[in-house]
């Protein structure tokens, strides 16, 4: 079996490691070894973050709409009943 040369492929698989760890500090942004751990740890923690997100909006949104509602003298449980109901 032929041997075959990489230079090309790993040169381009580091080029993009390093791409994804621009502005990364010291040298997590420009060693190869440290920046895949790190830009895998920062893709880790954004799928995580993604989902996470949807629930603090959520939570923010609850926050608002019963301060608003509390406003007019309805609790936001009693808000949300009437608008399942009327629907």
């Amino acid at each position: 079996m032929p041997r075959v040369k990489r230079g090309v492929t790993a040169r381009a698989r580091h080029k993009k490691v390093i791409a994804a760890a621009k502005g990364y500090r010291g040298r997590r942004g420009n060693v190869f070894r440290v920046a895949k751990q790190a830009v895998m740890k920062a893709g880790q923690y954004a799928y995580r973050d993604r989902r996470n997100k949807k629930r603090t909006f959520r939570a923010l949104w609850i926050t608002r709409i019963n301060a608003a509602v509390r406003e007019h003298g309805v609790t936001y449980s009693v808000f949300i009943a009437g608008l399942k109901k009327a629907s």
